[in-house]
This record gives structure tokens, sequence and C-alpha cells, in this order.
């Protein structure tokens, strides 16, 4: 894991009583690396030997004095922040350190909320700090440090890699990520790949909110204790516990209610939360990577998003590129998603003609790489050799015909009264769906994987329909 930011604090004070309690409480609220000098002489060479985001200086000391010191940590290492602490009440005393350069200027004795408030704030203007350089330094050089970490993102975009080089700026931060984009851009394969850069003892956790209400959100995220409702006979650990000391995703966050916002909002804030049923606060450790398909301005402009919320997740914020800007990544992706689905179907590799990949790089692919998947999964199921073209009788892809390709071409309008004759009405959704589903695995003789890929969902969603259909008795599924 790249260790260009550190949270460790050093604390200047020439009492030692003060060091103690100091460090005792800090340490206390969850800010494991606090080292301390009470001799002011020490400072200099401590800092050159320790990687330090955060000093909290006495001014008033024997021998040399914070004001003297103060100028000289911010000349040497301008990425720390330094808090100003002092008995001196006094106005010009605290206009000359904020010109030096002082993050903030406590007055003793300081209340321990409000001193975990400033190290906090500070330690995230420090990370920022970092995280700039770090990134101007990228961008100049053009390097990856973890390639292996994006391995399961398939790309040769500039932007990507700039995104690339991103991640691995921010991945020491425990700062909460947003990764924004359309559908199918692989929003949860940059989630694990920030997991990856990270390196982080905990697991990799991944949860949809879409559809779920407040009380199973707090449920999911929070879990709960025994007795906390009906039916919670047993404890239960959530999500968020399972994740300690790895990532939490949480997936289609545009769809919280309001209530579960202002929870999510808390957590980030405090990296606490309450179990259900519970008034004791548990410490969160597992980083936050949360993702949306959805304009979260536009969200907040009609009130369905909290600002407060926004702006917190504000701090690191990703947007991945659609498919129709990546025009190069396209024949790399077909070439793998070919392989995957003959791999699926247990065929020979297909080829691919360059008819084919020239004219789908000109599609303008509205459900991006889930889309393209899909074409191609389809695309072999109904090519039984040879190669994949949209010429002649070879052409394979559905709705594509051999003159162009456009969303319109893809996407022809129902015949209503075909769609009738199958049915011998006008469906319902549910029937559409039952009906997809079971042509779907016709069509690729029962193997739930291809036939998902088909479909355009997940396997896991697959499984949940057929199980459902042969509760209900059905017999068209086997």
């Amino acid at each position: 894991m790249p260790n260009e930011f550190s949270r460790t604090i050093l604390l200047v004070d020439d009492e030692p009583a003060i060091l103690k309690a100091t460090s005792l409480m800090l340490q206390g609220r969850g800010f494991n690396k606090v080292l301390t000098a009470s001799d002011s002489r020490d400072v200099m060479p401590m800092l050159a030997a320790e990687t330090v985001s955060v000093v909290v200086l006495d001014l008033n000391m024997p021998g040399t004095s914070g004001q003297e010191l103060l100028p000289q940590i911010i000349a040497t290492h301008p990425h720390i922040s330094v808090i100003v602490m002092t008995a001196l009440d006094e106005t010009q005393s605290a206009v000359e350190c904020m010109r030096a350069g002082a993050f903030d200027y406590l007055v003793k004795p300081v209340e321990s909320a409000r001193l975990e408030a400033t190290i906090s704030k500070a330690l995230e203007v420090s990370a920022l700090s970092c995280e700039m350089s770090s990134l101007k330094d990228y961008l100049l050089s053009d390097r990856l440090n973890y390639p292996e970490a994006f391995s399961s993102i398939i790309t040769r975009d500039k932007r990507m890699r700039s995104i690339f080089q991103y991640v691995e700026v921010i991945a020491p931060s425990q700062l909460p990520v947003l990764i924004t984009g359309e559908t199918g851009v692989g929003k949860d394969m940059l989630a694990k790949s920030i997991h990856n850069v990270c390196q982080c003892k905990g697991q990799f956790v991944a949860v949809n909110v879409a559809g779920l209400d407040d009380n199973m959100f707090s449920d999911t995220l929070f879990g709960h204790k025994r007795g906390a409702f009906t039916g919670a006979d047993q404890a239960r650990d959530g999500l968020l516990s399972r994740a300690a000391g790895g990532t939490i995703f949480l997936d289609e966050i545009g769809d919280l209610s309001d209530l579960s916002q202002i929870k999510l909002l808390r957590l980030l804030q405090e990296q606490e939360y309450y179990p259900v049923g519970s008034d004791v606060t548990r410490k969160s450790t597992a980083r936050v990577v949360l993702a949306t398909n959805k304009p979260l301005k536009n969200l907040m402009a009609s009130g369905e998003f909290r600002h407060d919320l926004y702006y917190r997740l504000c701090t690191h914020q990703i947007e991945i590129p659609p498919l129709r800007e990546r025009p190069d990544d396209i024949p790399l992706l077909m070439e793998h998603f070919i392989e995957k689905a003959c791999a699926a179907l247990g065929r020979q590799k297909l080829t691919m003609s360059h008819a084919l990949m020239s004219q789908l790089k000109t599609y303008q692919f509205p459900g991006n790489i889930r889309e393209l998947e899909a074409i191609i999964f389809d695309a072999v199921v109904r090519q039984a050799a040879g190669g994949l073209s949209v010429d002649g009788g070879g052409h394979v892809i559905q709705g594509l015909g051999a003159g162009e390709i456009s969303p319109k071409a893809a996407q022809p309008e129902a015949d209503i009264e075909k769609i009738k004759s199958v049915f011998g009405c006008f469906p319902r959704i549910s029937q559409m769906e039952d009906y997809l589903i079971v042509e779907a695995m016709k069509e690729v003789k029962g193997n739930q994987g291809a036939a998902a890929a088909l479909l355009g969902i997940t396997r896991q969603t697959l499984n949940k329909r057929i199980g459902e259909f042969r509760k209900e008795g059905n017999s068209q599924i086997s």
C-alpha cells in the first residue's frame, strides 16, 4: 500500500502530564499513532525520521519556543498541518501564528471533542496535500505502482489510466470514494481495484442498496442485537462488521431514502454506527466506496439527495467514461468476451471480422460494457463455427443489419401483434420477463452463466428467478 500519507500525530509540550493525558485521550478516540516530545529541540529530528501529518504545538517552551519552531516546520515539511495550542489568549499571537501557516489556534484548556475535531480536519487537509503532490508526480511520470490491482479492467484508454493513477494516489486515505458513471461501465470492478490497491487485510464486501427501505438498510449494514424486533432471536453482525479492516462497497446510493442518507452521513463523518436495537456505538474500520449512475446534483435540486451527504462525498470522486468515448477499448473487450463466451459454451474460439469490429466502434452502447458482453454472448450462441461478422448470411448479432449499426437498428420497434400472438393477449411485464428467461435458457441449453449474460442480468438474479419458477411448479425450466 502506498505510504505517502500517515495518520501520525506529534504532540509537543514541555509539561509531561499534559502530553500523557492528551495522548491517552486521542488514542482512546481512535488515533492510534500518537508521538510526544517534551523538548522542542527534538522536534525537527523527529520529523526528519518519522512520517508525521499533524503537529500539536505549545507556544511557550524553554529553549526553542513554539513561535520559532512553527515557521521551521512549515518551511521544511509543508504537508504537515500544525495546530498551535497555548494558554495565552492573545489576538496578536493568534494572528501571527495563522500568518506563519498554522492550521488552527487553540487556547488551553481545550475540550476533548474540539481537539479531536480539529485534528480530524487537519488530517484531512494533510491527506489532500499529499494526494495533490503525489498525483502531480504520477501524471508527470505516467507510472503505475500496482498495475496488477487493475488487471481485471480491460482498457488501453488514457483517461482510464489516469483514473488508475488517481486511485493509487488516494489509496492511503480513509476518506470515502464516490464512483459515478452510466450503467454498465464497470463501477463495481473499479471499487474492487481500489480495495486491491489498498492491500487491505479485511474483506471486500459489496451491497446494492437500491430498493432497501430504511429498516433493511440499517439491518444489512449495521446488524442488530437480540430482541431488536420481532423474529430477532439472535444478534447478527452487519456487513460493516464483516468488512472490518477492508472495504464496504455501496452501489446505487442515489436510491437511498432520506433516513438512510442521514445514517450513512453519520457513518462517514464519525466512523461510528448503531446496530439496530442498540444504544452503544460501534467503530467502523472499513473503507467506504460508493457508486451511482444517477446525477446526484439533479437529485439534490429536487430534494431527493441531501446536500450535506453530497459534499461529504465530493472529496474523492471518480467518473468512469462511457464505452462510446473509449473506442480503442472495444476490440480488446470483444476479444475478451468472445473467449469467455466460447469457454462457457465449451466451443473453440471464434474469430472476429474487421467489419464487425469497425461497425461496433460506431455504435453508441447505451448499456456500455455490460451491453457489449450480452451482444457477444448472443453472437457466439448463434454462430456454430467460423468467424463473427455482419455481412451476408454470416451476420449473427440480432437486430444489426449488414449496412449500418446504430442504436435504432439495435433496438427495432416491437411488433405488437406478434407479441399478442405469443401470449394470447397484451402481456404484463412479469409475463415478458418469465418468457425471456425461459427462452434464454433454451437458447443456451441450460447454461445459467451464458443465459444471464444474454439477458443482461447477474447470475445471482437469474438463480433467484429460476428458484421462484421451481417453487411455483413451473416445468419449463429444469
